[in-house]
């Protein structure tokens, strides 16, 4: 296991190239993104999948993972179709904060899927992890970690909290600098209104 600094303004190409490439061998590595730091593998990755849900300490169906797709064209790859109305709220607000829970289509793994067969969809507004979706061609799935840290400690602490924390279950970290150490909101699109599930540090555009 390595730990990679990639700048998170203009990532270095040869950097999200490594990234990239043990991501395509399967593995799996910890990014930074708009929120918090978060494991990722791709989606076709299946063992990737199974693993990230033992680090996490849940069964896939209760993991609370959510896909991560470069921009907004991809999500309707993985969802049903839904209403324009949703599209303007998904348009307004991506990339950002947010995760959008959508009813899935059948290309979604079935072990990613859990009983109402839905699926939260992200479009992070992160540089680094932009380039590396870009460079493997395809989504990747995400479940962020939490780091305990007392209240007056820097966040500039996270990385050796990570390493501290992970380095044995990982194949990379990546030290994309600081990151705003909070969870997304949580908007619910599978009924007739969006529902916010949980709020977020960033309001909601309607």
């Amino acid at each position: 296991m390595q730990t990679l600094a990639i700048h998170n303004i203009n990532p270095e190409e040869n950097k999200i190239k490594t990234a990239a490439q043990i991501l395509m061998s399967n593995g799996i590595i910890i990014v930074p993104t708009d929120t918090n730091y978060a494991i990722v593998c791709l989606l076709g990755n299946k063992n990737g999948i199974e693993k990230i849900c033992r680090i996490v300490g849940k069964k896939p169906e209760k993991a609370n993972l959510s896909i991560l797709c470069q921009n907004l064209k991809f999500i309707s790859d993985f969802t049903l179709q839904f209403s324009k109305s949703t599209y303007k709220m998904l348009n307004k607000n991506l990339p950002g904060p947010f995760t959008f829970i959508l009813n899935a289509n059948n290309k979604v793994p079935k072990l990613f899927l859990n009983k109402k067969k839905t699926i939260g969809i992200r479009v992070p507004d992160n540089n680094i992890l932009c380039k590396i979706i870009d460079f493997v061609g395809e989504p990747l799935v995400c479940s962020s970690i939490h780091i305990e840290q007392e209240e007056d400690e820097a966040i500039a602490f996270q990385i050796p909290e990570i390493e501290k924390q992970f380095q044995k279950n990982v194949d990379l970290i990546i030290d994309g600098g600081n990151c705003p150490n909070q969870g997304s909101a949580v908007v619910d699109c599978t009924g007739d209104e969006p529902m916010i599930i949980r709020e977020g540090y960033m309001p909601l555009k309607d």
